[in-house]
Parts: C-alpha cells; sequence; structure tokens
C-alpha cells in the first residue's frame, strides 16, 4: 500500500497558515497582494492534494521497485517497451517516444541505448528524414514487456485498486475525465500520439479546430 508519508515538498500550498514553505515574516508589498488574492485550499482540498502528491511522489518508485525486482527493468524501460508495443508497427520515433514516456530527450536516448544493448530495441534513421530517429521493438523486447506486465499489473492492483470499492474506480475516472476534458484513454493513447495531440484535452482540441478555421 502506499505508504501515507508524503516526500517533503518546499513549493506545495495548502490551507492559508499550513504552507509547507517557509514565508517571509515580512512580505513585500507586491509578495502581500499576491497572498491578498490567493484562493487557498479548503481542508477537503488540502487532504485530496496531499493524496495526489503521495502519488506522484511515491506511486513510480514503488512500480519501479517491483519491476526491477522481477524483470530488471527501471520504469522509464519498461514504459519505453510498452508504448512500442502498442504502436501497430512496434514502431515510434524519438520524440514520440519522449512525449508517449513523459521523458526528456537526452535521458531517453540513454534508456533506448541501454535496451540496444540487451537487444530489445533498434534505432536507425527515418528514411524520409535522416534527421529523425525511429525505435523498433525487437522481438526479444515485445517478449520482456509481455513477460514484465503481468507483474506491473498486479503491483497497480495492489497499490491502488485493491483499496478501491468498483463505485470509487467509477468516481475516480469521472474525476479524470473532468480534469483532463476528456476520457483518459482518449487523451493520453497511441491514437492521440499519432495525431499529435497525445495528452491534449478535449477543450484544446476543440480551441485549435477554432483557431484554424477562424
Amino acid at each position: 500500500m502506499l505508504s501515507s508519508k508524503v516526500v517533503s515538498c518546499t513549493h506545495i500550498a495548502f490551507t492559508e497558515g499550513t504552507i509547507i514553505s517557509a514565508q517571509p515574516t515580512t512580505p513585500k508589498p507586491a509578495q502581500q497582494q499576491d497572498q491578498d488574492t490567493t484562493v487557498w485550499l479548503t481542508s477537503e482540498e488540502r487532504e485530496a492534494w496531499l493524496f495526489i502528491s503521495s502519488i506522484i511522489f511515491n506511486l513510480t518508485r514503488q512500480l519501479e521497485v517491483q519491476l526491477q525486482k522481477d524483470s530488471g527493468l527501471s520504469f522509464v524501460e519498461y514504459m519505453v517497451l510498452a508504448m512500442l508495443s502498442e504502436s501497430p508497427t512496434h514502431s515510434l520515433t524519438m520524440t514520440e517516444l519522449a512525449t508517449a514516456t513523459n521523458t526528456l530527450p537526452a535521458r531517453l536516448s540513454r534508456v533506448v541505448t541501454r535496451l540496444e544493448k540487451d537487444d530489445l530495441v533498434r534505432r536507425e534513421p527515418s528514411p524520409s528524414d535522416r534527421r529523425v530517429s525511429i525505435c523498433f521493438l525487437l522481438k526479444a523486447g515485445l517478449q520482456k514487456v509481455q513477460q514484465a506486465a503481468p507483474g506491473h499489473v498486479r503491483e497497480v492492483r495492489r497499490q491502488i485498486f485493491d483499496h478501491l470499492a468498483p463505485e470509487q474506480v467509477h468516481s475516480l475516472q469521472e474525476i479524470g475525465t473532468s480534469v483532463l476534458g476528456d476520457t483518459p484513454s482518449q487523451v493520453i493513447s497511441i491514437d492521440s500520439l499519432m495525431r499529435g495531440d497525445y495528452g491534449v484535452t478535449k477543450q484544446e482540441r476543440a480551441d485549435r479546430k477554432s483557431e484554424r478555421e477562424s
């Protein structure tokens, strides 16, 4: 189960008077004005944000521990293999892969290099644009992610869904839709990546369409 201890963070604002980060005892006028107009979190909102923070800081680490122990993969390595496996061609450009795994290009390059050494992926220039690198999932890489997936899913279930009733899972899905502006599977998917709007909400897509038509 996720630890209730939230990693210390010095920039998370909560209810007024309970900010983790230290504030100057005599704020400058501009700072004072900002504080006066801040809509502080209610106690319920603070509890919800603390939970989200614990997920951000703790869940990835715990999933990584399981993946390393059972499959010898880091979380990012698993995500690279998983995203490639979901592509119809088992390939993505390095730019697409960086977007899909939320990984900086320099770090992604190092991750892919490690996977290449294990003959799990292959990287080569695009035949249509030599400036673009394409990462291909190899047979051993597909087998690796297929072997790792069951343990990963069990850990996700153990950490999150085993503690939720069905109606809570439904509420969580609805929360995701409210925050993202569309169902998570529409916003975060290989299809949206191919369309060039991975992670872009329904409202943002509508705004873009309106701009193009105006």
